[in-house]
C-alpha cells in the first residue's frame, strides 16, 4: 500500500471571507424530490478506527441520483440562469413549471459539462428537468455504467480521446451554457456556484446533530478531486462561530494527487495522466482555481493513498449498511490506509486523533459501477 501525507502549515482555524448561507438549501427544498440524505452512526467503523465515534453522511440517493453532485450542479444551473435572463422576477420563481416558462426567450439552449460521472449526470438530470438539452464530455476511460447512465438522463455523449483534463478543454470550447465543476482563469463564477450547491449537505449535518443534541465533529475527511467539495467543507467548517473546530483531512489517489502536489510546491500543480485510480470521480490532474484559495489555507493535512484501502472502506461501509462507490469510499479509506498505518501514528499526534475523536466522513456516491461494486463487496 502506498500512503504519504503533507501536513500544511499554512492551515487556519478561521477563514475570513464571506461565510456560506443557507439560501442553496432553501432553493432545494424546493425540488420535487427533496430529502435530507442520512448521517449515519456507524459504530463499527468506529472500533476499526479507535476513535469514539464515525457519522457518515450518506449521499448515495440524493433527489433521485446515486451521488451528491446534483446539489451543486442545480444550483450553478439556476444562477447561470438568472444571469442570462432579462426578467429581473426570475429569482423568485414559484414552482418548477414557472421555471421552465420563464426559460423560453433561451431555447433551443443546452448544458455542458465534462465529467467522470457523477457530475456529468447531475448537470444532464438538471437539463431534463427543465427541458433544455444536454452535451456532456466524457474521458475515452469512463467505464460503460457511467456512461450509460448519463446517456439515460437524454444527454449526448461526447467521448474525448484523454483523460478528464482535456474533456475539460474540449467542454469549454463546446456551443451552449457551460456548466463545470472545475474553474480557470475567466472562469470562475459558476464553479463558485457548484461549491455553494454543495452547502446544502452541511447545513442538513449540523441541524441533524442539533436535533440530537450532538456536538460536531473533531475531525472531518473528505476526498478531493479538483477540490469543490472539500472547498464547501471547508467554509463551513472554517467559518467563524464554529465549535469545537475540526481538523480538516483532504483524500486524494496518488495517480492523481493535484491538491497534494500543489500544497507540496506551494502554488499550483498539474499532475499528468493517466489517471487510473478506482476512484473515479477524483482522477483530476488540475485544481479548481477558485478552490484552491481555500483550501490551500484550510486543510491540515493533504493525504495521497492508492486503491487498496479504498476497497477495504467498502467492504466495512457495506457491513454497516451503506452502498458505497469507489469515489464515495474514498475518505474513509484514506482514512482507514493513514490511521491503520505507520504513517497514522505521526498523524494521531499531529492532528489529536485519539479514542474520543469523533469523526465526519463523506459517501459521496453509492455504487455508479455496480458490477465493480459487487465485485469487490462479495470478495
Amino acid at each position: 500500500m502506498s500512503i504519504r501525507t503533507l501536513v500544511n502549515p499554512y492551515a487556519v482555524e478561521i477563514l475570513y471571507e464571506p461565510p456560506p448561507d443557507r439560501a442553496p438549501l432553501s432553493f432545494h427544498r424546493r425540488l420535487p424530490g427533496y430529502e435530507e440524505t442520512p448521517l449515519v452512526d456507524a459504530p463499527q467503523l468506529a472500533d476499526r478506527l479507535g476513535v469514539d465515534k464515525v457519522f457518515v453522511k450518506d449521499e448515495s440517493n440524493r433527489l433521485g441520483l446515486p451521488a451528491f453532485k446534483i446539489l451543486g450542479a442545480s444550483w450553478a444551473v439556476y444562477r447561470a440562469l438568472e444571469e442570462l435572463t432579462d426578467d429581473e422576477g426570475f429569482g423568485g420563481w414559484g414552482t418548477l413549471d414557472d421555471l421552465k416558462a420563464k426559460l423560453q426567450p433561451l431555447r433551443p439552449l443546452s448544458l455542458v459539462a465534462a465529467t467522470d460521472g457523477n457530475h456529468g449526470r447531475a448537470v444532464a438530470r438538471v437539463a431534463r428537468t427543465l427541458g433544455l438539452g444536454a452535451k456532456i464530455f466524457v474521458p475515452e476511460d469512463l467505464v460503460t455504467a457511467r456512461r450509460e447512465a448519463i446517456a439515460g438522463e437524454g444527454a449526448e455523449i461526447l467521448v474525448v480521446n484523454g483523460t478528464y483534463d482535456e474533456a475539460v478543454e474540449r467542454s469549454a470550447e463546446a456551443d451552449g451554457l457551460l456548466i463545470s465543476d472545475t474553474s480557470w482563469p475567466g472562469y470562475e463564477r459558476v464553479p463558485w456556484w457548484v461549491i455553494e450547491g454543495y452547502s446544502t449537505m452541511l447545513w442538513e449535518i449540523e441541524d441533524e446533530l442539533d436535533r440530537r443534541s450532538e456536538h460536531g465533529p473533531d475531525l472531518v475527511v473528505v476526498q478531493a478531486g479538483v477540490g469543490a467539495l472539500a472547498a464547501a467543507v471547508a467554509r463551513h467548517f472554517r467559518r467563524p462561530g464554529v465549535a469545537p473546530n475540526p481538523k480538516l483531512i483532504g483524500i486524494e489517489p496518488t495517480a492523481a494527487d493535484c491538491l497534494f502536489q500543489s500544497a507540496s510546491a506551494g502554488r499550483l500543480v498539474s499532475v499528468p495522466g493517466p489517471h487510473d485510480s478506482i476512484m473515479a470521480g477524483l482522477n483530476c490532474g488540475r485544481p479548481s482555481l477558485v478552490a484552491w484559495p481555500t483550501l490551500s489555507k484550510s486543510i491540515d493535512l493533504f493525504v495521497s493513498v492508492d486503491d487498496e484501502p479504498i476497497r477495504d472502506a467498502m467492504r466495512l461501509a457495506a457491513g454497516s449498511g451503506i452502498v458505497s462507490g469507489e469515489t464515495g469510499a474514498a475518505g474513509l479509506g484514506g482514512l482507514l490506509g493513514l490511521l491503520l498505518t505507520e504513517e497514522g501514528k505521526e498523524a494521531r499526534r499531529t492532528l489529536g486523533i485519539d479514542a474520543d475523536t469523533r469523526v465526519l466522513v463523506f459517501n459521496s456516491e453509492g455504487a455508479t459501477n455496480p458490477d465493480a461494486y459487487r465485485r469487490v463487496t462479495s470478495g
